[in-house]
């Protein structure tokens, strides 16, 4: 039901209450409404101010909190720094965070509540590529959009494309293509992958072995480990056991940092080199240096030098005392984009965002990105990084060895691999 109050409310012809005097009424009728049920009520109620609301359905509490922390404090601090500078074309922007505890139905009926009960109508926020696909089908009748800023599996800029959805991140094909492309030249043959057993990690893992298999290159074998695996001593055992040359991890959040520190405590590396697609301080700072050696797709990295990341990071420290990680800077980009849209858009305006943001380009903390139109992947760099010392911090980061520029390693248009 589409509500009789207008979304963009006319504050000139209500020359005969105050702004805050209709604000504290607006509160008991969206109360009101809330007691009678009525959704559509109380989503034009809070569309009427001028804040840009912006729901954050995201990972509090659960297996994926770690990297919810980062897109939460993220959202922080570009609110605090954007309202400050007078909003995004004079209008403050405004974060609304749900937990989803990492559960795609959770996730949907968080949204859902958001859209319906919070007014809001631009989402981002949302982490596990599960949780992303069980969203999307619903975007065309809530006419909201979505920027993903993590969600890495493939079919969601192609099987699984709407058009109501952005991915302003590297696809995890990206990172396989650009993996594979590194090691094309090397003389290892023989590979086994383990990967986390949902959408990206079953994505992953099929898209890296193809590559591979491609390169004349052996697998000997593959695990995928359910979500929130503590012990991984069998899969250990298991990788060992088939003696490859290489290992490809495919694994996020607090999986990949148990299952690291665990193949440190076994000396896994000495015995085979190991690549992982998401190299991040999240995972690599428990390490310590015990990590240094580990390679894999650093997808942001605080130290790549455009004016953007520089002034971004340089804003970061200020703010937290620390270096921004991968999904720090990846929400950031996304972020980025979502204002550039509004502001071409002159509306925040779901649709208009859209048309917004298909072909668009920003001078992001990657440099140069575009918003690919045929299918709403950002077109970027992707950076194949080495654990080792950084005497700016008392731990290792990830330093950048080779960059693979978007048109190498990027699929074809609504392409998984």
């Amino acid at each position: 039901m589409k509500s009789a109050v207008k979304r963009n409310w006319n504050w000139g012809s209500c020359m005969s209450i105050s702004r805050r005097t209709f604000l504290t009424g607006s509160a008991g009728m969206v109360a009101g409404a809330a007691s009678l049920g009525f959704p559509s009520i109380i989503k034009s109620a809070y569309a009427q101010s001028d804040a840009i609301r912006v729901g954050v359905p995201t990972g509090i509490t659960g297996n994926w909190s770690a990297l919810g922390a980062q897109i939460q404090r993220t959202c922080r601090l570009f609110e605090k720094i954007t309202n400050a500078k007078g909003g995004i074309s004079g209008r403050p922007i405004q974060f609304i965070y749900e937990d989803t505890q990492g559960d795609p139905a959770a996730c949907v009926r968080k949204t859902t509540e958001l859209v319906e009960k919070r007014g809001v109508s631009l989402i981002t926020g949302i982490i596990s590529s599960g949780e992303s696909l069980a969203v999307m089908p619903r975007l065309g009748e809530w006419n909201a959009l979505y920027l993903a800023s993590i969600a890495g599996v493939g079919s969601l800029t192609s099987t699984h494309f709407v058009p109501n959805a952005f991915r302003t991140c590297t696809s995890g094909p990206m990172r396989a293509r650009t993996i594979a492309e590194w090691l094309a030249k090397s003389p290892k043959r023989k590979f086994f992958t383990i990967a986390q057993d949902y959408a990206w990690g079953k994505n992953s893992l099929a898209t890296f072995e193809k590559l591979i298999t491609d390169l004349k290159k052996e697998t000997v074998g593959n695990v995928l480990t359910p979500l929130g695996t503590k012990d991984y001593s069998s899969y250990i055992s298991r990788i060992r056991e088939a003696r490859p040359d290489v290992l490809y991890v495919a694994m996020s959040g607090d999986d990949a940092t148990a299952f690291l520190k665990q193949a440190g405590q076994y000396r896994l590396s000495d015995r085979m080199q190991i690549v992982t697609e998401v190299l991040d301080l999240l995972n690599t700072k428990p390490l310590g240096n015990a990590g240094i050696g580990l390679h894999g797709i650093s997808q942001y990295n605080y130290a790549y030098d455009t004016p953007a990341n520089v002034e971004f990071v340089r804003a970061f420290r200020a703010e937290y005392n620390d270096i921004p990680d991968t999904w720090d800077g990846e929400a950031w980009q996304c972020l980025e984009f979502l204002a550039h849209g509004i502001r071409v858009a002159k509306s925040s305006d779901a649709s208009a965002v859209r048309a917004a943001l298909e072909g668009a380009e920003i001078d992001s903390v990657k440099g140069r990105v575009k918003m690919r139109a045929c299918d709403h992947q950002a077109e970027q760099p992707v950076f194949v990084a080495r654990l080792d010392k950084d005497p700016n911090v008392p731990y290792p980061t990830a330093k950048i060895i080779a960059t693979y520029q978007s048109d190498a390693v990027i699929p074809g248009c609504r392409k998984d691999i």
